[in-house]
């Protein structure tokens, strides 16, 4: 097993990024374009392409971070009202018979999974039957210091919990079955073996743990399993109509292979069939571009719940990441709103900045890291370098040699 559970090890982690340090790389494969269709409309941008001499740019800045990162197939859409869109989908699908990426695909979303989860409680919220600050005690039992830990401290990620995925017997039995099921419970067992790691509110520790409590109390209050309660109240609304919560390790066609290097011995395989149930309520979702596409404003802007309950969403708090701050499942970096995504496999980012009313997609088939950096930041951050360099998604490392 890796020792790396300080990354992010089956746990999703919060956007990383960096300025790419110049490596030995193999050869360029030729890039494969499609277009997406837009199902939606062209509601919040002319769609029409950015010209040629910048479309060449973002062509080459995604095709550069894609081979020095190493990933197998993007898929990128950005939308900019008043300047126009760009959708592209590059590399491969599957590295065994170089089928290429192309932009209908579904991908699994992972952390992305929280934003949806998230937004079903605030509906609960807004239809008076829970209270950001009631204590999850109140909900679920046996919580370690449960009657002081409120549902907006695990919304925000300041609850103190243990996260279940640092567990040694979490990584080592998931390990050894990924393709088995793993109820809610049993993941809550393995992070309460531990002491809590700090007191609620006291600092941000991005962790499953809250989301799978999250997931429980949403269940109890409708008394629905939590994908049916998605699926009514969020994906349903929202329009969103290849948007899925699995019940199993299927996927949708068509889609990528997934790879990953989260493996016992660290060499890199096929994860896609793998389960995703370890994940449920914080990473087992499954989405497309255009639905991601139209997520990310409504999530940004909070057209599914009311102003006040979005403003509560939208207060976000230091996470210790210069330029990035996290409020209920959201994240604010440098104006771009939204969330990204590690799973086994597969890493998605989501984001709308409202000071341009823009929309920043990026879907990938890996979540190896380069040079310790999450590969799908290193997309986005490459992206808006070029077309917002006053909002650039992520940070930047001190560049080394």
């Amino acid at each position: 097993m890796r020792r790396t559970p300080s990354r992010r090890l089956f746990a999703a982690a919060l956007l990383v990024a960096s300025v790419l340090v110049p490596v030995t790389v193999a050869p360029a494969t030729a890039v494969q374009a499609t277009v997406a269709p837009d199902r939606h409309g062209p509601d919040d941008c002319p769609e029409h392409g950015f010209g040629p001499e910048l479309t060449e740019r973002l062509d080459k800045a995604i095709e550069d971070v894609r081979q020095e990162a190493g990933i197998p197939g993007t898929i990128v859409g950005l939308w900019m009202p008043g300047r126009g869109s760009y959708v592209r989908a590059t590399g491969v699908a599957d590295t065994a018979t170089g089928r290429p990426m192309t932009s209908d695909m579904f991908v699994r979303i992972g952390s992305e999974t929280k934003t949806f989860t998230v937004t079903a409680l605030l509906k609960l919220v807004d239809a008076g039957r829970v209270g950001l600050d009631d204590p999850i005690s109140r909900y679920v039992r046996g919580v370690p210091n449960g009657s002081r830990i409120t549902l907006r401290h695990l919304a925000e990620m300041r609850s103190g919990l243990y996260p279940y995925t640092f567990d040694p017997d979490f990584q080592h039995d998931l390990m050894s079955d990924p393709t088995r099921s793993i109820t809610p419970r049993e993941l809550l067992a393995y992070a309460f073996r531990h002491a809590n790691t700090a007191d609620p509110g006291a600092e941000f520790q991005y962790s499953n743990t809250n989301l799978i409590l999250l997931g429980l109390v949403i269940e109890k209050v409708s008394g629905r399993p939590l994908a049916e309660v998605i699926e009514r109240e969020v994906l349903r609304p929202a329009e969103l109509r290849r948007t899925l919560f699995p019940s199993d390790s299927a996927i949708p066609r068509p889609h990528p292979r997934g790879y990953t290097n989260q493996t016992p011995t660290g060499e890199v395989t096929d994860s896609t069939d793998w389960n995703p149930s370890w994940a449920w309520a914080a990473g087992a979702m499954i989405s497309d571009l255009p639905d991601l596409r139209r997520w990310a404003r409504i999530v940004a802007t909070g057209t599914l719940l009311s102003p006040r309950t979005q403003a509560e969403r939208l207060k976000t708090l230091p996470t210790g990441i210069p330029g990035t701050s996290y409020g209920l499942g959201i994240f604010d970096t440098n104006g771009w709103i939204g969330h990204n995504g590690s799973i086994p496999g597969y890493e998605t980012v989501t984001v709308y900045l409202p000071a341009e009313k823009a929309t920043l997609v990026v879907m990938i088939n890996t979540d190896i890291t380069h040079a310790g950096q999450e590969p799908s930041s290193l997309v986005a951050r490459a992206i808006t370098e070029i077309v917002t360099p006053d909002h650039l998604y992520g940070r930047a490392s001190t560049r080394t040699r």
